[in-house]
């Protein structure tokens, strides 16, 4: 992958964010993880879309290594988004989002559509209460303490039959000799109550060129629900992705980054300001 790949951090709405600049000098899309996730995880796809597309990935609110505790509104994670792509002048912007990731950047376009040129969804539903899901919140009550090692974390977390246990690994960090997420799990367990609801109005409320990927093996978004969202927003499709859960970017990582490029490319905007990146409002870690 060209250029080099930098952790940064910036101040925003009173509170520090990380994020990450994959480098290169392509077009740049901005990526927003699911909840539980994190920049770094959209290390591979920036490898696969690179020279023509530069990935700059935001650590969520309480995720990653941004700054924990607060609020998790849905207000509050569509303002940070906002700001971060007017302060690093991104607009209009190609967004990638993930689950949370993807209900944040939806109601960005919804919100402030002068900030978004078109939309990538991973497995994000617009329905999020329990009508479509039994248990729209993870509890993380349960979770492992932190370990002596990260084996042993890993194997607590095997133990409770988690599924995409990658997923979540790749939130284990070092911290005072002992290893633990890299996260709060009461952060979590807010961010998740603030992701439930119906955000049918936001969703239609855009017209943005938008692509649904779909895991059909997915416990959060139903096939019945996917062709929903797909056949009521107009410049919306479908992409399935047969044998695929919830985390189709680990399932299926180059069907996953070959759907995203044939979409972004149809927007005829690859290569473009990739080595003008604004990054002065923030400081390297």
């Amino acid at each position: 992958m060209d250029g080099v790949i930098e952790q940064q951090t910036i101040t925003m709405r009173g509170r520090d964010f990380s994020w990450i600049d994959f480098g290169g000098p392509g077009q740049p899309v901005v990526a927003l993880h699911g909840t539980f996730g994190r920049a770094i995880q959209f290390g591979e796809l920036a490898q696969r879309l690179a020279p023509d597309y530069r990935i700059i990935a935001l650590d969520q609110r309480g995720h990653g290594l941004s700054e924990h505790g607060g609020t998790f509104t849905r207000t509050d994670f569509v303002a940070d988004a906002a700001e971060f792509i007017e302060r690093l002048a991104l607009a209009p912007a190609l967004i990638i989002g993930h689950s949370l990731g993807g209900v944040n950047a939806l109601q960005l376009a919804a919100w402030h559509p002068h900030l978004v040129h078109a939309l990538v969804l991973e497995d994000t539903p617009v329905v999020t209460d329990e009508t479509e899901l039994p248990h729209p919140v993870v509890d993380t009550s349960g979770w492992p303490l932190p370990a002596a090692t990260r084996q042993e974390l890993a194997e607590s977390f095997a133990a409770m039959n988690m599924p995409a246990i990658g997923y979540f690994l790749d939130s284990v960090v070092e911290q005072d000799d002992r290893w633990t997420m890299c996260f709060d799990y009461a952060d979590m367990m807010a961010a998740q109550h603030g992701n439930v609801g119906r955000w049918w109005d936001d969703w239609l409320g855009s017209t943005h060129p938008a692509t649904l990927l779909h895991g059909t093996l997915s416990p959060l978004l139903s096939a019945r629900l996917a062709t929903d969202m797909v056949a009521r927003r107009p410049g919306t499709e479908l992409v399935e992705f047969p044998g695929c859960g919830h985390w189709i970017h680990r399932d299926d990582p180059a069907g996953y980054s070959h759907a995203i490029r044939t979409f972004l490319d149809r927007q005829g905007v690859s290569g473009g300001r990739g080595a003008d990146l604004d990054t002065s409002p923030s400081r390297r870690t």
